[in-house]
């Protein structure tokens, strides 16, 4: 299949101009009004304050600590621990080995807006709990998850939505998801030398398919100078588009942060070979298995019951 955007083929980084729209749907679509979608297509994201009340956000933090409990001495490629210490950083493909995160990955507030921002019956490509520790939580550098998508995973094109339940305060202090609003119309072709396997060092510390110094300042430049912090309550949800240049700090607060992460893809955007020729990464981090579109339920956290 043609490759729309090629990366890490050429030892110079370049920048191109994205060829997918960044919205998809409308305001018919889903439960997102004009301004709401106005807002995600020119910047690439939306925070919306509050969507869990304080006693839903309470099940999940309870349900995320058992997880967390529960793989703390399991030694699997799935269970990504910070450099340099024991602590958890991520546990991936939680959409299909946990049954609670299971039937919230088909939350119907989360589904209805992924489906109405692309346009399109959604599957979860890809899912985790994350969790960033107070004092020694580390950083994640500037990345686009489309590129390693893309180069490492073989989705074809940018009609995907990630989307973060925010479990934590999020302060300015404790390592919040930065990003760079209207990024995502542009697409940075990063530097060739990816070796293979890359993932096992990348979920840690990415190291390739990162921007280069002076292609994240002209995309900076671009957005007039603004980086923007998603900082906000617990229970706020973040979408963000699957193109959009973004990374985090480290946090040497006392505050931890930690979320759930879903990353929605839409049905006609399967993955195919990655667009490079890289080895396919694992199941865990790039689903190909039993797509099937999701059904939105309605799910009462509190109870943890699905109702049709």
């Amino acid at each position: 299949m043609k490759d729309f955007y090629p990366s890490r083929v050429n030892p110079e980084p370049s920048i191109m101009e994205r060829k997918d729209p960044v919205l998809y749907g409308s305001q018919s679509d889903g439960p997102l009004n004009n301004t709401e979608l106005d807002f995600y297509k020119q910047n690439g994201y939306i925070l919306l304050e509050k969507m869990f009340t304080d006693d839903e956000v309470d099940v999940l933090r309870k349900e995320l600590d058992q997880t967390m409990n529960d793989h703390k001495s399991i030694e699997r490629p799935d269970i990504v621990r910070e450099q340099g210490s024991d602590e958890i950083r991520s546990i991936f493909e939680v959409h299909k080995n946990t049954e609670f995160f299971q039937k919230l990955s088909s939350h119907e507030r989360l589904v209805n807006i992924a489906q109405q921002l692309l346009g399109d019956d959604v599957y979860i490509n890809q899912s985790r709990i994350n969790f960033k520790p107070g004092f020694k939580g580390k950083e994640f550098y500037w990345h686009s998850d489309f590129e390693t998508w893309h180069v490492e995973d073989g989705m074809p094109r940018m009609r995907a939505v990630s989307c973060s339940i925010i479990l934590t305060d999020n302060y300015e202090y404790n390592g919040p998801l930065m990003l760079i609003p209207g990024s995502q119309n542009y697409y940075v072709q990063c530097a060739s030398g990816t070796p293979d396997s890359h993932f096992e060092q990348s979920l840690k510390k990415q190291e390739f398919g990162t921007p280069d110094n002076e292609s994240l300042k002209w995309l900076v430049d671009q957005s007039g100078g603004r980086i923007d912090r998603a900082t906000g309550a617990a229970g706020s949800v973040l979408f963000f588009e699957s193109n959009i240049m973004h990374g985090s700090s480290g946090n040497i607060s006392p505050f931890p942060r930690s979320n759930v992460f879903f990353v929605f893809n839409s049905i006609q955007n399967k993955l195919e070979k990655p667009f490079s020729d890289l080895t396919p990464r694992p199941e865990f981090l790039a689903n190909r298995e039993n797509i099937k579109p999701i059904q939105p339920k309605s799910f009462d956290l509190t109870k943890k019951l699905i109702q049709s």
